[in-house]
């Protein structure tokens, strides 16, 4: 890797993949998507930087996806719609971007002498497990319309290494949390509605699990996969190998924050019955075996710094505690 294109780059996990990178002394060309403002999303919070190119645009046009190809040798595709709960209105909207703009760069890679391609799955892919932990052979369960394109989005991505021998790896984060994180995920939705001095919190089912990982884990997941060329062809989680429960989630984030807020369960956050993930326990293996990988953060450490973040005025006033995010 030297001059490396992050789609998404203005998101969550995209900027701090970009900082990673920066850090690493790798050339970044950041893709935020375009908007009139000339608003960089999260990128705005990354210091200038001499080996940071931000450029805007939309993946969702082939041509411009061919356009920002030029003089990359690596691309880490994060850019997609992810939010489930408005995938349930706008289904045909998150078929072109992350069915057709997955296709759009696997062909712009292709054309521009097969660049390697690191597409961003999701562990929503998996469904409720049938199995635990969840590895890479298990199942695709599409229990929504986001986790149906995502899966149409991997399927893209993998023929284009079976049909073009195009160098694709398909990286499976599970559960990623921290600093930034849209207040749509239930970490940061429960630390702003504590930190705004809510007396009732609310929140959906909370007997779900989850396999929760730190975003600095997740994001250095990522990089050991691409350092590595045995990961080409391969389908890979990166995960903590471990789960919690939503309800053990809150009531730690009410010990780290010494609050004695109560849940109120709002039924618009519930998902329909059979949409809902019930369980998700990844199985890292793969990973370990292939790049060495072991996570650096445990689940307490991560919510602490996560807080941290969150309770900087700063940065919890970019938040509306009071809204539900779809």
């Amino acid at each position: 890797m030297t001059n490396i294109l992050v789609t998404g780059a203005d998101g969550f996990i995209g900027s701090h993949l970009t900082e990673l990178l920066l850090e690493k002394g790798y050339k970044v060309r950041a893709l935020a998507q375009y908007n009139s403002f000339n608003y960089w999303g999260w990128l705005q919070d990354i210091p200038a930087h001499p080996n940071l190119e931000v450029v805007t645009g939309d993946i969702r046009d082939p041509h411009f996806a061919e356009h920002i190809m030029k003089g990359i040798d690596t691309v880490f595709h994060l850019a997609a719609l992810i939010s489930i709960p408005y995938s349930y209105h706008t289904p045909d909207s998150y078929v072109d971007t992350n069915i057709k703009g997955t296709l759009n760069i696997c062909q712009a890679a292709k054309r521009s002498g097969n660049i390697r391609v690191l597409h961003t799955s999701t562990s929503e892919v998996y469904g409720t497990a049938q199995y635990v932990p969840i590895d890479e052979k298990h199942p695709k369960q599409p229990q929504s319309p986001y986790s149906a394109t995502k899966i149409g989005a991997d399927a893209i991505a993998m023929s284009f290494y079976n049909a073009f021998n195009l160098p694709v790896t398909i990286a499976r984060p599970f559960n990623t949390y921290g600093p930034r994180q849209s207040a749509r995920a239930i970490i940061p939705t429960i630390i702003s509605q504590i930190a705004s001095g809510m007396k009732e919190i609310k929140l959906g089912d909370l007997t779900p699990t989850r396999d929760m990982n730190y975003v600095k884990d997740t994001c250095r997941g990522f990089f050991l996969i691409a350092e590595s060329n045995n990961t080409i062809g391969k389908e890979i989680n990166i995960a903590s190998n471990s789960e919690i429960s939503m309800n053990n989630l809150f009531n730690l984030i009410r010990d780290i924050m010494n609050s004695d807020i109560q849940v109120v369960t709002d039924d618009e956050r519930l998902r329909p019955l059979n949409s809902e993930v019930f369980r998700l326990w990844g199985d890292n293996k793969l990973l370990k075996e292939l790049t060495g990988y072991e996570p650096e953060y445990d689940i307490r450490q991560g919510l602490e710094m996560t807080c941290k973040w969150f309770l900087k005025p700063e940065n919890l006033n970019k938040f509306k505690a009071h809204i539900y995010n779809l």
